[in-house]
């Protein structure tokens, strides 16, 4: 007797032993995996359909067509797939299992986790995920207008002030929700937003949930997760943090969506971190003469979460 909880199943090529021919699959346990062999064609298609449906195994290709890659992520590329069903179009996740740790693979679980629970129209979508022995699937919403940052780019970093206050609320409304169920993203970023569609009007899609937690009303993080220029000097500084770093990480991305640059910023890495903890928010007079002076007092990052905090 086995236990199939957690098991994945893989057909394999038929093996010839002494002139017979055998019909092989493995089943793949945490630690360790079984070969078993079949004389009969028929009794091997019998063991695939009862295990396969005793385990959940399904097959991915019966429900999307996978088309052309969209990009690469950090254990695999990023595909095109549409329902076959509906016809809807998603972006799909292909993540080898052989190139994570057991780290990666906890925090890619914890992802999938935390998109199950969000349903809101600034947070990416998650649809289905699959997975065998050697890889994770995650059937997400499609966005076709691509990352935030590249947005931003192609307009060389010169958007209006409107636009700006338009990115920023719907960021707001985004990390409002996360922070009522208790979910601190921690690496909240441009890259890591993506817009629904090519036009003026797209909408703004928080992703990448693989550094986030959930975490109480009066719980702390001390792990030191974010990306440089953009992290909170709790974080920088190694003391305890909360869901509050994210609208620290907010202001910053005001601030970008504004002027065109970051508050903190330097060649080095050392300095930007020294920027970060210990010198106020710079306002270059040049940059910001034009603009109101309600968006000077929301960016105003060190007076700001001195408040939330």
């Amino acid at each position: 007797m086995h236990n199939l909880a957690g098991i994945y199943f893989k057909s394999e090529n038929p093996r010839n032993i002494e002139g017979k021919t055998y019909y092989c699959f493995s089943m793949v346990y945490p630690q360790k995996s079984r070969e078993y062999f079949v004389e009969n064609k028929e009794e091997y298609n019998n063991w695939i359909r009862y295990i396969t449906s005793v385990i959940g195994h399904s097959d991915l290709s019966l429900k999307y067509e996978i088309g052309p890659k969209l990009g690469n992520g950090k254990f695999g590329v990023v595909k095109l797939a549409v329902n076959k069903l509906s016809g809807e179009k998603l972006a799909a996740k292909f993540m080898s299992k052989k190139e994570m740790t057991n780290v990666d693979l906890e925090l890619v679980r914890n992802e999938i986790e935390i998109l199950k629970v969000c349903q809101h129209p600034n947070i990416i979508k998650i649809y289905d995920v699959y997975e065998n022995a050697e890889f994770i699937y995650i059937f997400m919403e499609y966005c076709e207008g691509g990352d935030l940052f590249t947005r931003l780019e192609k307009t060389k970093f010169k958007i209006s002030e409107k636009k700006a206050a338009e990115y920023t609320i719907q960021l707001l409304n985004g990390i409002y929700y996360l922070h009522e169920y208790g979910i601190v993203h921690r690496d909240l970023k441009p890259e890591n937003v993506l817009m629904s569609d090519n036009t003026e009007n797209a909408v703004l899609k928080i992703i990448d949930f693989g550094l986030s937690k959930i975490i109480g009303n009066d719980e702390k993080c001390s792990e030191p997760y974010g990306t440089l220029s953009y992290v909170a000097p709790e974080v920088l500084q190694e003391k305890p943090y909360n869901k509050k770093v994210d609208i620290w990480t907010l202001g910053i991305m005001s601030y970008l969506f504004l002027v065109g640059f970051l508050p903190f910023d330097d060649k080095h890495e050392s300095e930007i971190a020294k920027k970060t903890m210990s010198d106020p928010t710079p306002f270059p007079s040049s940059y910001w003469k034009n603009l109101s002076s309600e968006s000077k007092s929301f960016v105003d990052c060190k007076i700001f979460f001195k408040k939330l905090v």
